[in-house]
């Protein structure tokens, strides 16, 4: 994939069931064959049931990406991926690289990691606030940083180590006028006499920067030796010299530490960005990965030309099954075999919606109009949705092009569909042992009927005798999930996949009279057996809807 091209999510809804991740993957596979001008990915809106990981398993297909919200990210903004500097430059470096990249905003990094920032500002008050000589050497400064900026030529001495004891001396070369200006440890700015360049060196001064490209007097070089004075050749004037050598001085005696700056993170949503950007006056923000890693400088400006997450939504249509922050995304598709659920666009889009059993039927046939043949890996994918929304056939909802593509798809991927739906509805059906909660959101989906929020979730079993620990297990919790999902009603079907039948469990107020009344049958405490009810989309959702309106 190329990281130039507009990146697409393909996804389902939440509480993914098979259909809803099979479908992402099937027809992000499709659309980056038959579309080369962007990159297709899979998502998924939550986690994968024990089915749908059978599945993705036993086709050595991988788990989509995880998309909890589709709000515009920084990941999703052009910035300026600056390279970071080291902390030791000198301030002229770190000028010189300002100008080069046109940026007013340096990053430091140690390795692949953030250190801090160094602006133009910072390098201003340094160079234009030097009241103090002993500056250069409380800084710390590398000898190399002053070879650097004067372009000299190293006479002799170890440029490795730092200046961190002494002061700038700008030396006349009279030598009277030396002695009682120079210390131990002193930088000394000189020009062409020789004896100057002696007496510099005798008097224990630490470098003696000879100007004009002067010649260099071969006893003080001598001394110099002895001594461990370093003696630069420069071809600067003195007053050049002594102004170059102030912007020796490392960033890291200006430059802003970590801990104090505002940073952001790729993953951050801009929305939270910009009220933090808002809140200062700094030009630009360092920006890190979701492991801590520098990856670049970000402006206020930069935000303004984000660009929408780009959505393709298979498998349901309906707001409140999407992924959050949906509405702050570009829907650029629908393709469904659910009701129309009230999804507004502000532009056209492409929708395809059919009233089939399976949204990877409509997947498949696609790939047919496309002249594209699915794979093992695909053909295995789809063929896996069609068995498990249809129930290997025997669900109401499945139609003649249901089981016609379930057929071609099962000799594309060479199984027989009786003998693998066994295995694929056995993995799914070890309910005893999980959690309420997670059999509840296994397949929940939430719909607005008459002004009124119901949930509707649903899980198989070839188990019979599980059934009953099931319903006790979810009465428990009817009333907590209710109240978190801000809930009128909310019904469970415990679906018997060998019987054709459901256990619909019923909670909130009035829950219980509407599965009575739409299917007129008694409840049995707080469920309903409804022999013959498999399917949610075309059995339970219709004749609630019936009831309610």
């Amino acid at each position: 994939m190329s990281d130039n091209k507009i990146r697409v999510w393909v996804t389902g809804h939440k509480s993914p069931d098979t259909d809803s991740i099979c479908s992402a993957i099937a027809y992000a596979n499709l659309k980056n064959t038959v579309d080369e001008s962007k990159d297709y990915f899979p998502g998924r809106a939550g986690d994968i049931n024990e089915e749908t990981r059978f599945v993705l398993d036993y086709f050595g297909a991988d788990e989509p990406e995880l998309i909890v919200d589709v709000r515009q990210q920084l990941s999703d903004v052009e910035f300026h991926r600056t390279t970071g500097v080291d902390k030791n430059i000198s301030i002229k470096e770190a000028w010189e690289t300002m100008k080069k990249e046109d940026m007013v905003t340096l990053p430091v990094t140690e390795g692949d990691e953030l250190d801090g920032v160094v602006t133009i500002g910072d390098l201003s008050r340094s160079v234009f606030n030097v009241l103090d000589r002993h500056q250069i050497s409380e800084a710390s400064t590398p000898y190399i940083n002053i070879v650097k900026v004067l372009d000299a030529e190293v006479v002799t001495g170890d440029t490795d180590k730092n200046f961190d004891n002494g002061k700038l001396v700008l030396s006349a070369c009279v030598i009277n006028s030396m002695v009682g200006t120079i210390d131990e440890g002193d930088i000394v700015v000189l020009e062409d006499r020789a004896e100057a360049q002696r007496n510099a060196v005798e008097m224990g001064a630490g470098c003696v920067i000879i100007c004009n490209g002067a010649e260099v007097d071969k006893d003080a070089v001598k001394a110099a030796s002895v001594n461990g004075c370093i003696i630069l050749k420069a071809k600067y004037d003195p007053f050049t010299c002594a102004r170059l050598i102030i912007q020796s001085v490392p960033i890291r005696s200006i430059y802003k530490e970590r801990e104090h700056l505002i940073t952001f993170r790729l993953n951050d949503f801009l929305d939270d960005i910009t009220d933090q950007m808002t809140q200062v006056r700094y030009r630009y923000f360092p920006v890190e990965d979701e492991e801590g890693k520098y990856v670049g400088l970000v402006s206020k400006g930069n935000l303004l030309s984000a660009g929408k997450k780009q959505i393709i939504l298979v498998d349901h249509e309906e707001k409140a099954q999407a992924v959050d922050g949906i509405e702050s995304a570009e829907l650029l598709e629908i393709i469904d075999h659910h009701r129309l659920g009230g999804m507004t666009t502000p532009a056209p889009l492409f929708a395809r919606v059919q009233p089939v059993g399976c949204c990877c039927t409509i997947i498949y046939n696609m790939y047919k109009e496309a002249g594209v043949v699915p794979d093992k890996k695909m053909a295995g994918l789809m063929l896996s949705a069609i068995i498990s929304d249809t129930l290997l056939f025997k669900s109401p909802t499945c139609t003649p092009m249901d089981k016609a593509a379930g057929e071609e798809l099962a000799k594309l991927a060479g199984v027989t569909p009786e003998t693998y739906a066994k295995e694929m509805f056995k993995a799914g059906s070890n309910l005893g042992s999980k959690d309420p909660r997670d059999i509840f959101f296994m397949d929940f989906k939430k719909f607005e009927i008459e002004g009124k929020n119901i949930g509707v979730g649903q899980v198989s079993t070839i188990n019979t005798d599980e059934i009953d620990d099931i319903h006790k297990k979810i009465s428990g919790i009817m009333d907590e999930v209710i109240a978190e999902r801000c809930l009128d009603n909310a019904f469970l079907m415990i679906t018997d996949i060998m019987e054709e039948s459901s256990k619909v469990v019923c909670g909130g107020e009035g829950g219980i009279e509407i599965i009575e009344e739409a299917f007129g049958k008694k409840a049995d405490g707080d469920a309903v057996y409804l022999e013959g009810v498999v399917s949610r989309k075309k059995q339970m959702i219709p004749s609630i809807m019936g009831v309610m309106q």
